[in-house]
């Protein structure tokens, strides 16, 4: 039996918890995207321009409403599913946690949408709560990437993972990949050792951005984005902040010294030039 969504909760409305967001509008799912007062509002109304599009139709955007983080959590309590969406730090995921968990539905399901800090490390103060707690990681841009990572917890109920995945796939129309809760999980620890790979070797070999893309892209059968525009389009403060984790938690990986972060990409982080979702692009 496919599990029932009634409404969604996104904890987060900068790019990305937007963007998740509109997964579940574009299912005519009613969405509460919480941010702060301040920006939540605007933030909901630019999604009509992100590029590409998340919405199918502007119609669809009426199917999310603005939430704020200083007046509105109790309206968590109507929500099935919440799934925080802030910035990697372990720190604000759980003070943002400990906040919103009175006023979450005791059957409710929790979760993070980290792409590289530990899942169980996230959820440790969570309490009786950690069994309806797991990691969904959506990937940038979600409209169009069909992959979803789902990962359990030490304490996460044995059937939660099947029952989100007959909703995701179901409802939602992705693909689900289990993954443990390991560092990068399963597709970033492949994709970002393929990034820091070509990355290290356009610098032994002196190789512009631009050159690197044309022979890393379509030439070898990966995507046209290649190197270098995959990472503007995710994020260099993202890919740095992967890279720093990485560089922590895998010592012992044989192919450690490529997660170094490069001097450009610490200048380009200084400058904010972040990429594409700022319009900064690298």
């Amino acid at each position: 039996m496919i599990m029932s969504i009634n409404q969604v909760g996104i904890l987060g409305s900068g790019v990305m918890g937007a963007q998740i967001a509109a997964v579940f509008a574009n299912a005519n799912i009613p969405t509460l995207l919480f941010g702060y007062e301040a920006h939540v509002k605007d933030n909901l109304n630019n999604i009509i321009n992100f590029k590409p599009k998340a919405l199918t139709h502007p119609a669809q955007q009426s199917w999310i409403t603005a939430a704020s983080f200083e007046n509105d959590l109790s309206r968590l309590s109507d929500c099935d599913l919440v799934i925080e969406a802030i910035i990697e730090d372990v720190d604000a995921k759980q003070d943002l946690f400990a906040k919103i968990l009175p006023y979450l539905s005791t059957d409710a399901i929790l979760a993070t949408n980290t792409s590289s800090l530990s899942v169980n490390q996230i959820g440790e103060d969570l309490g009786d709560f950690q069994s309806q707690f797991c990691g969904i990681h959506f990937f940038n841009p979600p409209r169009y990437m069909s992959l979803v990572e789902l990962i359990s917890t030490e304490k996460t109920k044995p059937d939660l993972l099947d029952r989100l995945e007959g909703f995701f796939t179901s409802e939602l129309g992705k693909n689900i990949l289990y993954a443990k809760d390991k560092p990068g999980f399963i597709a970033n620890r492949i994709g970002v050792f393929s990034i820091a790979a070509c990355i290290h070797h356009a610098d032994r070999l002196g190789l512009d951005f631009d050159t690197v893309d044309a022979l890393t892209g379509t030439k070898l059968k990966r995507p046209k984005s290649a190197t270098f525009r995959t990472a503007d389009l995710v994020g260099l403060d993202i890919l740095k902040h992967v890279f720093e984790q990485f560089d922590q938690v895998l010592s012992d990986d044989p192919w450690h010294a490529y997660f170094k972060t490069p001097q450009w990409l610490e200048y380009l982080f200084e400058q904010r030039a972040l990429g594409e979702k700022i319009g900064r692009a690298s």
